[in-house]
């Protein structure tokens, strides 16, 4: 009966160094997967105002068109069309400027970095070192 089941103060070091491996492991596969969530969501946030930028992009388009010819022909019955042109695309291209910089500054904003994976592998590692300790 000396051979009875080893308690959990009982273990081999080799049992306990298995032991961690196998966990350490499994900690790893699941900070990849944190990791792939965290991403995934940032990205679909990018693509977000990526396709904000576009639809602006095409709004001013659009409203160049339309609104260029309507304008420019009810101005030039009071000034040259060509400064009724100008005037007009002037405006419009303001409006088109504030929405595309808008849509970049918001790029910009966009952190990529997967801060909460980041944050759980360091505690991790001080969990670790805890362990081998």
């Amino acid at each position: 009966m000396a051979q009875e089941l080893l308690t959990k103060d009982e273990r081999s070091l080799g049992d306990l160094f298995s032991e961690l491996a196998g966990e350490t492991g499994t900690l790893v596969r699941q900070e990849i997967a944190l990791a792939q969530v965290e991403i995934s969501k940032k990205a679909s946030s990018v693509g977000a105002n990526v396709g904000s930028l576009a639809v602006g992009g095409a709004v001013a388009y659009g409203a160049f068109l339309a609104i260029m010819a309507g304008v420019i022909m009810g101005l030039a019955h009071f000034i040259p069309a060509w400064i009724a042109a100008l005037l007009v695309g002037a405006i419009v291209g303001a409006a088109a400027y504030f929405m595309v910089s808008n849509a970049l500054a918001k790029l910009r904003d966009t952190e990529l970095t997967p801060t909460d994976t980041v944050d759980s592998i360091k505690e991790d590692a001080k969990w670790l070192k805890r362990q081998v300790s």
